[in-house]
């Protein structure tokens, strides 16, 4: 019979709790009757008590054990157990609506019945060795505080139960919910915690009840017998069996290739080659099993809202946040607002101060249905004028253009950007002389380099011969020429985009500057045409400096697209979706590794999903904003062939491999760097020591003996799988790492979380501050160079207005404004972003030795805030420092809400 009570409406704005009577539970039964029950016995017939009580198995070492009661007559007790469970209200959750369904939840609330929990125990029965039963109970609504709603349950919990291990969760509404911990009292030892964070899906949706581990961390071998089976089961229900089309409910994680990029039903000409296999080597991402596309039964069909496994979505009020969202919103409202505004997909900008009027006057777009829409989805560049009810594109003037108007003209600003701009990854030491090709001369003409000694000794002014430079470790280059010549001639087939192969040399001054030498366009032959090779150098003659500034373009725009399809998506967000598919796979979420990556790893799956669905995809941003246009992925796909390496993913490994750092075991770090005013290197590197120090005394904590590391057959499943099926197409590489002892564990951990939080920071939150002013970055060159054919009008175009070359070349209106929004939303960072060593993760928290190594990293993240200001504000370090120069902030590891150009979260968040 229900007790009367009082009844809190999911609507009332009002702060309040409410008094209630609590069902109580039964053991393993199906009684729900207010008396308590073992078994399916009543407590107060003493035999069957004895008998319950030696099959719950008690013993006096249940003592040394969490959250159990201990006493001499534990036998004859129970202990009075509090379960208070947290749900966060949510977009799209139980308390969104108003249909039937709700109305039926807010019956079961009402009764009681909203939540059923169960408790696991970690010991078995010592007569059977078998598990205990559980401990069964609903949870009933009783307060709702803000955007939080609390459950509440009362459990006896005889003393021969042991410690709480997991628990179970069945959720009795009609919709999912999102829990955030369930907190028991009533224990000697105080609260006891499980902190879930997870969406619990509707018993309606699917039977299988979600399971939640305490926060205590296992090794495999070190499991509980309790929870043993349990542990291995959650492993296989995660992994799927690999048939059907994923539902959004589930968590199941499996592996495919990139086969829906291109949409064939809609356009034949949308049809993109497969990424992943031989033909295409490619990182594999998570398995939506949605059917295949009918024009091309090799793809994937194209639907909206790309499957991700629910616990790697944002919850309901990240969504709030969610720039994802917004770049959606962008490329769905905004971009057919500018295609209305500005009819001409082609049309340029005619004039520099058109360019200027971006951030002063604005684009005036067409008003969409709802006043205000996308002033609502971008309050930072869409200014809705109500007097005129008209939104207005107003951008915000970046960091760069701000402190100096003309930054971008500078060779010098463009030199020093290799080292301190947003993609500190391509510059590389020169170390064999001549330049040579090593691509087929049959194919792509001659291999030698059209940069000869002669023109770089003239530049260099008799300072030093070319030999004398590279022994001295003085010429760095940027190199896309090799990797670009093969889809030159393809890219020029496409409409409104041309391409070369370019190098670009660099001499490096006593004060680690770097002063621009010489650019090398090269276009292989075409339609019988030969190849053209052409060096461009700073000029003092008028012509030469424009076509020095048009060389500039070409090859800004190739570092643009290499930044964004290699340095940024593919090294980060595509390499890093196998890390975390696997994981979730084969580590158990008790598994002390997957709780120490578990952070790294949040919403990635679900930023990736949306880049397929509207970045990268056919016909997308990528394709139509960035010189390889449709060959984008296509060229991603043929860097991961002949670059990629997991080992060279970490800091110190690729700083020597481009020859910008050798090992000095004397040196800061264990090395000494090719050039010492290398900000990207410099703060990169005491954050990467800051990494592995905590993930150091991690592991060492965890895996105290020598030989637990290569007997963890969860781990070693786990490397296992992310060499031979996430990155499969290059599993029989020699350069993966072993893993076989602690140090191979630490090396392999401190690159995955260097790749998911300071990798990406520096290539990702500064976009806006480079990339705000696109001529400083244009992403796309539309012309070719005047000199390739001096027959060709636009010569003499350019010898009379090469102004009007210039801008000709750069980016369309739509182009720019489109690639200028997205880079506002992905450097901005949200109000509630997740930076490193801000939280304490619950299952590190209840561990000493794991919290004070925390706070320990935690300290080392301060510290290096204070050394960051210190070197902007040192004038000796002129690549961070000097009249008009934006400070490099990009490794400090906290950041206030905006676009800030600092702050590294700890995943790929955007």
């Amino acid at each position: 019979m229900l007790m009367p009570q009082s009844y809190l409406s999911n609507s009332s704005p009002s702060v309040s709790c409410v008094t209630h009577t609590f069902q109580k539970p039964c053991l393993h039964g199906t009684s729900y009757y207010p008396s308590f029950q073992v078994g399916s016995r009543p407590l107060f017939q003493n035999k069957r008590s004895e008998r319950i009580r030696a099959r719950n198995g008690y013993n006096n070492s249940s003592n040394k054990i969490k959250a159990v009661a201990v006493s001499e007559q534990a036998e004859k007790k129970t202990v009075k157990v509090k379960a208070t469970i947290t749900v966060h209200l949510t977009v799209g959750g139980f308390f969104s609506d108003l249909s039937l369904e709700r109305g039926a939840d807010d019956i079961t609330d009402l009764v009681g019945k909203s939540l059923l929990l169960e408790l696991v125990s970690t010991t078995l029965n010592p007569k059977t060795k078998t598990e205990k039963d559980t401990i069964k109970g609903f949870a009933q609504k009783t307060c709702q505080i803000v955007d939080k709603v609390k459950y509440e349950a009362e459990f006896e919990v005889p003393h021969s139960f042991g410690e709480i291990g997991a628990i179970y969760v069945e959720n009795e509404h009609h919709k999912e919910m999102f829990v955030t911990e369930v907190v028991f009292e009533g224990f000697p030892t105080g609260p006891f915690h499980i902190s879930c964070n997870s969406w619990v899906h509707s018993k309606i949706d699917s039977p299988a009840k979600r399971v939640f581990f305490s926060n205590k961390s296992y090794l495999p071998s070190e499991t509980p017998e309790g929870l043993k089976r349990i542990r291995g089961e959650k492993l296989v229900e995660l992994r799927g069996n690999g048939e059907g089309e994923r539902k959004k409910f589930e968590s199941i994680y499996d592996y495919d290739v990139y086969n829906d990029i291109g949409d064939p039903d809609t356009n034949i000409e949308l049809k993109r080659p497969i990424l992943g296999g031989k033909q295409n080597p490619y990182p594999r991402r998570c398995r939506t099993g949605r059917p295949s596309c009918k024009t091309d039964p090799l793809s994937e069909e194209r639907v909206v809202g790309v499957y991700v496994p629910r616990d790697e979505c944002f919850s309901g009020i990240k969504q709030l946040n969610f720039k994802g969202k917004s770049i959606y919103s962008v490329l769905h409202a905004l971009i057919p607002s500018l295609e209305a505004a500005i009819v001409d997909k082609d049309l340029g900008f005619p004039v520099f101060s058109a360019i200027d009027d971006l951030f002063n006057e604005g684009i005036k777009l067409p008003l969409l249905q709802g006043e205000g829409f996308l002033s609502n989805i971008l309050p930072r560049l869409i200014k809705f004028i109500k007097d005129v009810e008209q939104n207005i594109l107003r951008f915000e003037t970046p960091a760069t253009m701000d402190r100096d108007r003309f930054f971008w003209f500078r060779d010098e600003e463009f030199a020093r950007q290799t080292l301190a701009g947003v993609n500190p990854f391509s510059i590389q030491l020169v170390t064999e002389w001549p330049l040579k090709s090593k691509l087929d001369p049959n194919i792509y003409g001659r291999v030698e380099s059209a940069i000869t000694t002669e023109t770089i000794e003239e530049e260099i002014r008799g300072f030093m011969t070319v030999e004398e430079a590279i022994k001295q470790k003085k010429l760095f280059i940027l190199d896309y020429h090799d990797l670009l010549l093969p889809v030159v001639e393809k890219v020029r087939e496409l409409e409104g985009t041309t391409l070369y192969g370019s190098r670009t040399l660099f001499f490096l001054n006593n004060d680690s500057t770097l002063r621009p030498l010489a650019i090398e366009l090269t276009r292989p032959p075409i339609n019988g045409e030969p190849q053209w090779k052409e060096v461009f150098t700073p000029a003092w003659h008028s012509t030469g400096v424009w076509l020095w500034r048009l060389a500039k373009a070409h090859v800004l725009a190739h570092d643009s697209g290499y930044h964004q399809l290699v340095s940024h998506w593919l090294r980060t967000h595509c390499a890093a979706e196998p890390y975390i598919i696997a994981t979730n796979r084969q580590l158990s979420a008790m598994h002390p590794i997957y709780r120490l990556l578990h952070p790294h790893f949040r919403y990635t799956m679900e930023i990736n999903a949306f880049a397929r669905e509207v970045l990268i995809n056919a016909n997308g941003s990528i394709e139509n904003s960035f010189s390889p246009g449709k060959y984008s992925m296509l060229l991603s796909s043929i860097v991961y062939d002949k670059q990629w390496q997991f080992d060279l993913q970490a800091l110190p490994a690729d700083l020597i491999n481009r020859g910008l750092a050798v090992e000095d075991p004397n040196a800061p770090h264990g090395l000494k760097l090719t050039i010492e005013d290398y900000p990207y290197a410099n703060d990169g590197l005491i954050l990467w020591d800051a990494l592995k120090g905590w993930v150091t005394d991690y592991v060492n904590h965890y895996y105290a003996e020598p030989r637990q590391v290569e007997s963890d057959k969860e781990l070693q499943a786990w490397w296992e799988e992310i060499r031979t099926v996430g990155h499969g197409d290059k599993k029989d590489e020699p350069w993966w790492p072993v893993l076989k002892n602690k140090e191979d564990l630490v090396g392999i951990v401190t690159t995955i979380v260097w790749i998911t939080s300071g990798h990406h920071a520096a290539v990702n939150f500064g976009q806006y501050h480079y990339a705000g002013y696109f001529p400083n970055r244009p992403t796309i060159t539309r012309c070719n160079m005047p000199t390739e054919d001096h027959s060709d009008p636009e010569w003499e175009l350019f010898l009379k207005k090469p102004e009007a070359t210039l801008l000709n070349t750069f980016p369309s209106q739509i182009q720019a404004t489109t690639v200028m929004t997205v880079m506002d939303i992905l450097s901005t960072h949200s109000t509630d972003e997740e930076y490193l060593g801000e939280t304490l993760e619950p299952a590190w928290a209840e561990v000493p030795i794991v919290k004070s190594a925390f706070e320990k990293f935690k300290g080392k993240l301060m510290e290096l805030e204070g050394i960051v200001d210190e070197r902007n504000a040192d004038r000796t370090r002129k690549n961070r420092n000097g009249a008009g120069i934006v400070p490099y902030e990009l490794m400090k590891p906290k950041s206030e809400p905006g676009v800030t150009g600092k702050g590294v979260p700890y995943s790929i968040s955007i």
